[in-house]
Order: structure tokens, then sequence, then C-alpha cells
């Protein structure tokens, strides 16, 4: 019987069981959907992380660099080379805010909004492709989005760095 059986009772889990982390779950499952998405992206001529942006973007229109960032739960560093290489495939437009010269704005060329109608059928082809419906795909969303604000909420809490014997005080 596998180590990670839901149906043992929860002492009986090696809780160091490589298939028992959670974190090795959902990343496993985000390299996976990436690999999934790739054949659906390639007629765009865009990487997941682009797509990604370029979502975004036609959601939102003209956003900051720090604003997409933020969109992609990215940090602004790492965001900077993908609108670098949508700007280079004339997708985007990076220039510097009229009132502030720190803040780079990011908006959509009219090629980029015409890619927007080539990319509209990908949500539903990648349902599909996965087997899965809209309300499927609602749940595994609200349980990811759950885990990231209770990730968030404790890599940034007091907590951080102690380990289970010191909680315990």
């Amino acid at each position: 019987m596998d180590a990670y059986d839901a149906r043992m009772p929860e002492e009986l889990v090696d809780p160091l069981a490589v298939e028992a982390q959670l974190c090795l779950a959902v990343s496993a499952a985000a390299r996976a959907l990436v690999g999934f998405y790739r054949p659906l992206l390639e007629p765009l001529g865009l990487t997941h992380p682009q797509y990604m942006a370029m979502l975004a973007l036609w959601q939102h229109g003209d956003l900051s660099l720090k604003e997409l960032a933020s969109h992609l739960h990215l940090e602004p560093p790492t965001a900077s080379p993908i609108v670098k290489r949508l700007e280079a495939m004339g997708l985007v437009e990076r220039r510097r805010a009229g009132g502030d010269e720190r803040v780079l704005a990011i908006s959509l060329t009219e090629r980029g909004r015409e890619l927007r109608e080539q990319a509209v059928g990908i949500p539903a082809a990648m349902l599909d492709g996965l087997g899965m419906t809209v309300t499927d795909a609602d749940r595994i969303r609200a349980a990811v989005d759950d885990l990231l604000a209770a990730a968030t909420h404790a890599a940034a809490g007091p907590r951080r760095g102690r380990s289970p014997a010191d909680r315990s005080e």
C-alpha cells in the first residue's frame, strides 16, 4: 500500500514521504500544466509566461511593470524580460510614465490586441484536453488560491523559520 493512501489513518502516513509533500504535488502539477499549454500556445508564438502577461494586459489594459508583475505573482525584475521579449515581438510597447520616470508603462500594440482573437479558444481547448469542466477548474483554482493565500500569509508571519517543536511552547 502506498504511504500516501488517503484511506490510511493519519498517524500511519510517513510525514516525510516524498509523495506526501504538498509542494511536490503542486509543483509537478504546475510543470505538467505548463507543458500541456505548450502546443496550444505555439501557433501564437508565445511561451506560457508571455501568455500570462498578455492575458493580464488584455484584461486590464495599460499596466505599469509593477502592476503587471503583481497580477502574475512575480517580482518586477522577473517580469521585465518577459515584457522585453513581448516588445521585441511587436506585441507591447514600453515607455516611461509621464509623471514619474521610475514607472515603466506597458501597453498593447495593435498586433497585441489582434492576437487576443487567436487566443480566445485556448481556455476551452485546455479544459477539453484535460477532460475537465469549468466547474472542475473553478474548484481547483479556488483550492490553489486558498493555498497561495495561506502560504503567503505564513511566509510573512512571525512563525517563519520556526520548527514545529518551537511552536508548541
